[in-house]
């Protein structure tokens, strides 16, 4: 099993004491289209969603309101931009299905609905370790799935390599590292705000690891908590 450490800047510690990552490695994962059956697991879990949740409740959830106050905290708001598992929920809550994308996007997907914790899926081996999560530095450039190239400023908390950002904690992910269909190692990162407890994290990104595993094969090992 692959070795791969993340480290919190001291600085983000110090604004954000409470902020943690829990990750874990699914090596051998085969990335195509999610097979019919799967389908219907996802299908069965957005069914399981919509009995548990009412969207007009949304707001006190505990989780989701943990989520919301650290984006209003870092000055975005979050009824303009959700953060992801919110979004997702919402997306099912309101009678729509999760997309199809690929098995490995889809599972973590699957897993940031039923855990309401925003889970980030990067190709391994297009990491150059070691990872940080820091602030970024002014000017430095961001390529998003699905969005233009956008310039940060040293206010934006981001997850980085030696050599690129991959992610904008904790909405948003590199095309650079996205799961592709050569992609066959997978880091999983389950991203914690204050007042989301380490337990669910870690709890999280082993769920998003066994659907994974489920849907595209591979084995993942052990999980581990970065406060």
């Amino acid at each position: 099993m692959s070795i791969l450490s993340i480290r919190i800047e001291d600085r983000v510690k110090e604004k954000f004491p409470e902020i943690a990552l829990a990750y874990t490695i699914v090596e051998g994962v085969q990335v195509k289209a999610t097979e019919p059956e799967k389908v219907l697991f996802m299908r069965k879990i957005e069914e399981e969603m919509r009995s548990k949740y009412n969207i007009d409740e949304l707001k006190g959830n505990p989780l989701i309101r943990a989520y919301r106050d650290f984006y209003w905290r870092i000055e975005i708001d979050p009824t303009k931009q959700r953060p992801s598992s919110e979004a997702l929920l919402r997306r099912v809550l309101r009678g729509r299905k999760l997309p199809l994308i690929n098995n490995v996007v889809d599972a973590g997907n699957l897993a940031s609905l039923k855990t309401l914790i925003p889970i980030g899926l990067y190709d391994l081996d297009k990491l150059l370790p070691p990872l940080v999560l820091r602030f970024a530095k002014e000017g430095e450039v961001f390529q998003p799935i699905g969005g233009k190239t956008e310039v940060l400023t040293e206010n934006q908390i981001v997850l980085a390599d030696a050599e690129k950002i991959v992610h904008i904690f904790p909405h948003r992910d590199s095309i650079q590292t996205c799961i592709r269909e050569n992609t066959r190692n997978v880091l999983v990162v389950a991203c914690g705000v204050p007042k989301v407890p380490s337990n669910l994290l870690k709890e999280a990104a082993k769920i998003t690891s066994k659907y994974i595993v489920m849907f595209a094969g591979g084995k993942f090992g052990e999980v581990f908590l970065v406060t």
